[in-house]
């Protein structure tokens, strides 16, 4: 299992969208924005973050548990794709 993968670059591009979402907020807040402006940006940070642990996540379920685990049936195969439909709830 290597440390690196095919998403990661996808995944870097992503937290550097919500790092310069992050620097928004923070001037935002120093000039006085609204707090609803603020709200959106935030949201949009959270989003970014989010959206990048959920394809690590997937990403570790498709290669690295997948790997170690070797073939599967359809059977063990279910059970594989259910814990990845979870963790789109962490």
């Amino acid at each position: 299992m290597s440390g690196k993968h095919e998403s990661h670059p996808e995944i870097v591009k992503r937290l550097k969208r919500a790092q310069g979402h992050l620097s928004s907020v923070i001037e935002m807040i120093e000039s006085g924005r609204s707090c609803l402006e603020l709200a959106q940006q935030l949201h949009a940070v959270e989003k970014a973050v989010g959206n990048a642990k959920t394809t690590l996540i997937h990403d570790h379920i498709d290669h690295c548990l997948e790997e170690s685990i070797g073939p599967q049936n359809k059977a063990e195969r279910a059970t594989l794709d259910e814990f990845r439909q979870l963790s789109k709830y962490l």
